[in-house]
C-alpha cells in the first residue's frame, strides 16, 4: 500500500523548473531516501508533499489525501521537519516539547505518556531541562525530531536532518529513524550525503528536479554501467591522476580522500589500466558506491 503517490509534479519559480514531471510512489512501513546535490529539487518536493507549497500542476496524494485540495488534512497526518526547525532557545527541553503538543491539543496526561519514551529513544531525558539553546548541534536535531513526533503522525517528511551535525549524531540519528520505521511510521528523508542511502529500504536519486533511478541500495548498484577500479597511489605519482583521466577506457576518474575511483567500460582494460599506472599504485576492482552510481549516471 502507498502511503505517498506522485504523478507528473511540476514546480517552477521564475521560469526554472524546480520539479520537473516528477513521478514518486512510497510504500507504507518504509524509509524513501532523497538523495542529490543542492539544487536538484529536494526541498520544494518534500514542501509540496507537506501541504505547504502548492505544485504548478500534477496529482499527489498523501496518507490518503489530495494535494494541495486537502492540504490541511495532510498537516494533521505528518511530521514536518524543515532543514531550519524553529526550537525556543529560551525554553528547555521539555517546555519546546509542551509548546509544540499545545499545538495539536494534548493534554497534560497524555503528553507526560508520550513524551517518556521519546525521551528515552532520543536520549534526551538528561537533559529535559536544559535550555534548548545549550544544546549541541546534534541534539538540537533530536529535539527537532522529538517535537514532529508528539502528535504520533503516521508519516515523517525530512528535509536534510543529518546536514551540518558530526558523525557519531548522524549514526545516532539514523538508528532513532531505525526505531521509529519499526513502529509502523513511514518515513520519507531527504540528504546531500549519498552513503545514507545505505539507511534506507528505497532511495530516489534527484537532479535538476527529476528522479533519474530509484530502487533499494543493492539495484542502484546493480544499475552502474561499467567498473570501478580503487587506485591508491605511491609515493611517486605525481600527474597519475591526470595520466589516467586521458585515457581513452576510462569513462570517469573521481578522487576520494587519497583515493581514486575509476570507472572503466570494459573489464579487460583493467590490465591496461595497471600497465598506464606503471606500478605507481595499487589497483583493485571494487563495487561501486552509491556516490559511483550518481556521477556514472549524470555523466551517461
Amino acid at each position: 500500500m502507498a502511503i505517498v503517490e506522485v504523478k507528473g509534479l511540476c514546480k517552477s519559480f521564475d521560469g526554472a523548473m524546480a520539479v520537473k514531471q516528477l513521478g514518486l510512489e512510497i510504500k507504507k512501513g518504509e524509509i524513501y531516501g532523497l538523495i542529490g546535490p543542492d539544487g536538484a529539487g529536494k526541498t520544494t518536493t518534500l514542501r509540496i508533499l507537506s501541504g505547504i507549497m502548492e505544485p504548478d500542476s500534477g496529482n499527489a496524494r498523501v496518507s490518503g489525501f489530495k494535494l494541495p485540495e486537502e492540504a490541511e488534512k495532510v498537516k494533521e497526518h505528518i511530521g514536518y521537519m524543515p532543514q531550519k526547525f524553529s526550537l525556543y532557545e529560551d525554553l528547555t527541553v521539555a517546555e519546546n516539547i509542551k509548546f509544540f503538543a499545545e499545538a495539536f491539543c494534548i493534554e497534560k496526561a497524555e503528553l507526560e505518556k508520550r513524551m517518556a519514551p521519546l525521551l528515552k529513544m532520543t536520549r534526551l531525558k538528561p537533559f529535559a531541562n536544559r535550555l534548548a539553546g545549550n544544546l549541541s548541534g546534534g541534539m538540537k536535531q533530536k529535539l527537532a525530531l522529538m517535537s514532529v513526533l508528539i502528535h504520533r503522525p503516521g508519516l515523517l517528511i525530512l528535509d536534510e536532518p543529518t546536514t551540518g551535525v558530526d558523525p557519531v549524531s548522524r549514526r545516532e540519528l539514523w538508528e532513532i529513524l531505525q526505531g521509529i520505521r519499526a513502529e509502523g511510521v513511514s518515513i520519507i528523508v531527504s540528504t546531500p550525503y549519498m552513503d545514507e542511502a545505505e539507511w534506507c529500504v528505497r532511495t530516489g536519486i534527484m537532479f535538476k528536479g527529476s528522479i533519474i533511478l530509484s530502487g533499494t541500495p543493492s539495484e542502484l548498484k546493480a544499475a552502474f554501467k561499467g567498473t570501478v577500479y580503487e587506485i591508491i597511489p605511491g609515493k611517486k605519482s605525481e600527474g597519475l591522476f591526470q595520466k589516467l583521466r586521458s585515457l581513452p577506457f576510462v569513462s570517469d576518474i573521481q578522487v576520494f580522500g587519497g583515493r581514486y575511483h575509476a570507472v572503466v567500460k570494459d573489464k579487460k582494460a583493467a590490465s591496461a589500466l595497471a600497465r598506464a599506472a606503471g606500478g605507481r599504485a595499487d589497483i583493485r576492482e571494487i563495487a561501486p558506491s552509491i556516490e559511483d552510481v550518481f556521477v556514472n549516471r549524470i555523466s551517461a
